[in-house]
């Protein structure tokens, strides 16, 4: 899969693992920053992120920041794109499986390498359910169409 992937300075160090993880199990990461732990604006990285995901250029993206929070919100914000906090396995697989989530989001100071690299596993492994779901899905579409 060809994964977008960016952090602030929060998220920095969790990202550059999360980076050699995914290149290992196969896929090809693509990363939109920071690129250290210098002080930097999360939705300034959030926005290029999410942009390039909702455009159709990669399959998924995960953005780190301290808590996740903040780029998780702000990935929101982007037309097309349904951006989840996922902090253990059965979240991100819901997110996946419910949600048709398009961007995971972590949190670099709140979880561990180990936790991480299996949440974003269960995010890449899982396929949107559909069925009534998919009904779900399109109301958020709607909303975001329409206000």
């Amino acid at each position: 899969m060809k994964i977008a992937i960016g952090s602030d300075h929060a998220g920095f160090a969790l990202k550059e693992a999360l980076k050699k993880h995914l290149v290992k199990e196969g896929h090809s990461v693509e990363d939109f920053g920071c690129g250290s732990e210098e002080p930097v604006d999360y939705p300034d990285v959030s926005k290029k992120v999410s942009q390039a995901v909702a455009e159709g250029k990669y399959d998924f993206g995960i953005l780190l920041c301290g808590t996740g929070i903040g780029t998780s919100i702000t990935a929101n914000k982007v037309v097309g794109i349904r951006a989840a906090l996922c902090y253990d396995k059965y979240t991100a697989e819901m997110s996946r499986a419910h949600n048709d989530a398009n961007i995971l989001t972590v949190g670099g100071r709140t979880t561990s390498f180990s936790r991480a690299a299996e949440i974003v596993d269960t995010f890449l492994k899982t396929k949107f359910e559909g069925g009534r779901h998919e009904r779900r899905v399109k109301k958020i579409r709607e909303i975001e169409k329409n206000g």
